[in-house]
């Protein structure tokens, strides 16, 4: 019985170390100044500051990969959230969404936030700074309604 347990720990300890040669691409995609949320949409500080700390990292170009980025699993994980969340609403390219699309955006962004859904818990259990505070939620949403308003009802 001993020997089954060492021969599967080594058999484990091989294929975690195995795995570390299977790495996902972290490069983050190129950004064009103009296309970011900054410059097309006005963001005061304290809303800056909140989607610095809560969301670029999944939602924009300009991801900081964390050093759990280099250790397998977790960098498999990681990528697939970036991707996801990228895909999903992507602050590094706001400049060429549509205004139709600019609102529902900004609409879910206010939802997700007010559920709990936003930031993803598994980013908060690291990165707790990235939890946002009731006041935070509603200043998250206070300025997308200020936004959504700014675009008006024009459906393009």
């Amino acid at each position: 019985m001993k020997k089954a347990v060492l021969i599967v720990i080594i058999l484990l300890a091989v294929a975690f170390v195995a795995i570390q040669f299977i790495r996902p691409d972290f490069t983050n995609p190129p950004v064009v100044e103009s296309e970011k949320l900054e410059l097309n949409a006005e963001v005061p500080p304290e809303v800056a500051k909140i989607l610095n700390t809560s969301c670029m990292d999944c939602h924009s170009n300009e991801t900081v990969y964390p050093w759990y980025s280099k250790i397998q699993p977790s960098a498999w994980f990681l990528a697939d959230h970036i991707t996801e969340g990228r895909r999903e609403l992507n602050l590094s390219v706001w400049g060429k969404y549509e205004a139709r699309r600019k609102r529902k955006k900004l609409d879910e962004m206010c939802t997700e936030v007010k559920h709990g859904e936003m930031p993803l818990w598994s980013y908060t259990v690291i990165h707790r700074e990235a939890s946002l505070t009731e006041q935070q939620v509603k200043t998250l949403c206070d300025w997308t309604a200020s936004e959504i308003a700014k675009l008006g009802d024009s459906p393009s």
